[in-house]
């Protein structure tokens, strides 16, 4: 396409040039395009379309045009002719300004060069008084809008509905308004001092539209950088309640100019019930509305709720359709056993899910419950001081993201009952109501007996892939060589499925006598018998029920989970990262990464010269000198001085470090997650706004405030 553009240009100057060089160094103006070959979908941007070629050139025009004679000279030019091409350029530009000056309307004979789209600039027209001061005036709105998303100050600081019929209160926005008029702001002053004190400054329509250039402003920021990287990985994390309604936080990976990877939120998408409008409006709103191209997304990655998990793999299955280079993995950020429990199909698993977030969260809300389990947790562990203060440093974490959750919460489970217990039945003031009652309620369904079965099934099933997930964690080294294990974890969990009779049989006898323990009746789930309305089967037993409704139906799942998240094409890229010196050592320098490297090979500045190259990076690092330590990240490998003399490895080893399931390694390049996390936490549902979201968690992006005013004088003139 670069060779037509090239031709159709008669630049004959230009046909040596590489794809790459042309990309870089030249440009081609939009008026050389058809208006169909052209996507207008945002007005923050001009997009080509993919098969865009240009075919719009006046070859004739430069004839009567005294302004476009004096073409570029492919000859090298003597001082002499420079100065005098210098002095001619200068004339020109004189006549020029005087004949704009003469004339009062734009002028359209300043016609585009046929020479790679240069055109000569339009002198501005003078902003007339009140276009100035309506500019000035829109500045200030803005301003006072990204210091609110800023400092996260919801729009509305009360609930208008809840004031007396006639009594008028300002909001936030007002009243930083209000406060800015009295400090000083003179364009501010001047349009509002002739309002009336009980009317609003700024409408919410008005608010609102200013809101959604801010926000698109701020994104094409983070959004520009990701274009310029090219290649890419989206990220989702839990489904959140942004005012009322479900939405899916987005964010995305990318390596900057700096050669450093990051994980920047770059906005939150509604949430649709049907999994097949979700990942179409998915897929839109990336690469029409935020002007991504999903031809460079090189990773995708889903951390889910429960319940959410089957949706989103529909969503990940027809994106690997269109793009089949977007592989589908696990995000680094969520430990592989708690997303494999979140995705299992069964009803006891979500809610034991459930109830154990509900219990951190009662605990984590008050120090004195924890003080409480605490000497709870001393009381029943006098024998194992150990193992006792083990457990108490983990209730003060948040254990429900562990790798080993179901097995911590098996062996805690005695004293969180105590402790709930004695809490629910205390007579006196110590706790107040709120805690009491959630204490009760807790205590109960803790000691639920389907609920004891479930983790201690979850327990023993998830403990196959304990070690494996947590490797997937660890250090480079780590995952390359846990990539290898897959195979041993699947044949465990195959001949768990083919004698599940016997592991069962043990699995619920752990889990009969926890019950005993805890004096909890071993029995059928009431809602199975009242579903059986008398049509109940003698035969059927605790034992058979659990084992056809649970233990069979996770354990298929997490095979299958476990084949679709490391599917072959993820597994040969996990083993290209025996390109990083610290594994290509472990292994002896002994090490075939060409052989893996096929699916990158389109995205290599030169795939003919790999072979050789990989040839050469082996041999650098095996004969470096004694004091020379070998890179033990891609993160290092990334900013060695001298990677620029192996761009194939260079290129390789950025593609692999989207890949979601690589940690950040530079923790603060990687706080667009943890800044989404605090924002959530620290702001009311009903006070939520994604517009201010994503100003407050992008707060160190800048801004460009005109930028900001003439979109949206363009937008609502």
């Amino acid at each position: 396409r670069c060779q037509r553009w090239v031709e159709n240009c008669r630049r004959a100057d230009l046909e040596d040039k590489t794809p790459d060089q042309l990309n870089k160094h030249y440009r081609l103006c939009a008026k050389h395009f058809e208006t169909s070959m052209i996507c207008r979908s945002s007005p923050y941007r001009t997009v080509l379309r993919d098969n865009a070629v240009p075919t719009i050139f006046d070859l004739t025009s430069h004839l009567n045009n005294p302004h476009s004679r004096h073409r570029k000279r492919i000859k090298e030019l003597s001082e002499d002719e420079i100065r005098t091409l210098k002095q001619q350029k200068i004339d020109e530009a004189f006549e020029r300004k005087q004949e704009i000056q003469e004339s009062n309307e734009n002028n359209e004979q300043n016609t585009v060069s046929e020479e790679g789209g240069e055109e000569q600039e339009e002198k501005a027209v003078p902003l007339t008084l009140e276009e100035r001061e309506n500019k000035d005036y829109l500045k200030s709105l803005f301003e006072i809008l990204i210091v609110m998303g800023r400092q996260n100050i919801p729009l509305d600081g009360h609930n208008v509905d809840e004031l007396p019929e006639g009594i008028f209160a300002s909001d936030n926005f007002q009243a930083l308004l209000e406060y800015r008029i009295n400090g000083g702001d003179e364009v501010l002053r001047k349009r509002f001092e002739m309002t009336a004190v009980n009317l609003e400054y700024c409408s919410k329509t008005q608010q609102k539209q200013m809101l959604e250039i801010c926000e698109n402003c701020v994104r094409e920021e983070t959004l520009r950088e990701v274009r310029d990287s090219h290649f890419f990985s989206i990220v989702t994390d839990e489904v959140v309640d942004i005012a009322g309604e479900e939405h899916l936080p987005v964010l995305v990976r990318f390596v900057d100019d700096s050669h450093n990877l990051r994980e920047e939120f770059i906005g939150f998408l509604p949430y649709e019930a049907d999994p097949e409008i979700l990942a179409v409006k998915f897929h839109a709103t990336i690469t029409e509305k935020w002007g991504l191209n999903m031809e460079y997304c090189r990773g995708q990655a889903y951390i889910v709720s429960s319940g959410f998990a089957s949706k989103m793999k529909v969503v990940a299955t027809r994106l690997l359709e269109k793009y089949p280079q977007a592989v589908y993995t696990l995000c680094s950020s969520c430990a592989l056993n708690v997303w494999l429990a979140k995705s299992v199909p069964v009803v006891g698993v979500s809610v034991a899910l459930g109830t154990i977030e509900e219990v951190c969260c009662l605990f984590n809300q008050s120090p004195q419950l924890l003080v409480e389990l605490d000497n709870t947790i001393s009381a029943l562990f006098q024998d194992n001081d150990e193992k006792g203060n083990e457990l108490k440093k983990i209730c003060r974490s948040q254990w429900t993201g562990r790798h080993d959750t179901f097995e911590v919460l098996v062996d805690l489970l005695q004293a969180l009952v105590l402790c709930l217990d004695a809490v629910s039945s205390d007579l006196s003031v110590r706790w107040n109501n709120f805690i009491v009652g959630r204490a009760f309620v807790l205590s109960s369904a803790l000691t639920d007996f389907d609920f004891i079965v479930t983790i201690v099934i979850m327990k023993n099933v998830l403990s196959f892939t304990r070690a494996f997930g947590r490797n997937l964690q660890g250090q480079t080294s780590d995952v390359f060589f846990a990539a290898g294990s897959l195979t041993a974890v699947l044949h465990s969990l195959n001949e768990v499925m083919e004698n599940i009779e016997v592991y069962h049989e043990f699995w619920f006898e752990e889990a009969t006598n926890l019950a005993t323990k805890l004096d909890v009746q071993i029995k059928l789930p009431g809602k199975f018998r009242r579903a059986q309305q008398g049509n109940f089967d003698p035969d059927m037993t605790s034992e058979n029920y659990y084992k056809e409704i649970l233990s069979v139906p996770t354990i298929e799942h997490i095979i299958q989970e476990l084949k679709d998240i490391f599917s072959e094409q993820h597994l040969k890229a996990l083993k290209c990262l025996s390109l990083v010196p610290s594994v290509m050592g472990q292994l002896k320098f002994n090490t075939s990464e060409e052989h893996h490297a096929d699916m990158f090979k389109n995205d290599l500045p030169n795939p003919d010269t790999l072979s050789a190259e990989l040839h050469c990076w082996r041999i650098k690092w095996k004969h470096r000198g004694k004091d020379i330590e070998l890179p033990t990240t891609i993160y290092e490998a990334l900013h060695l001085p001298d990677i620029k003399f192996f761009p194939n490895v260079y290129a390789l080893l950025k593609v692999l470090c989207l890949l979601p399931v690589m940690k950040v390694e530079n923790e603060k390049y990687g706080l667009g997650r943890k800044r989404l996390k605090a924002y959530l936490k620290n702001t009311l549902t009903g006070q939520r706004s994604s517009n201010l979201a994503l100003l407050n968690i992008n707060f160190d992006i800048k801004h460009d405030l005109d930028l900001m005013v003439d979109t949206y004088i363009k937008l609502y003139p």
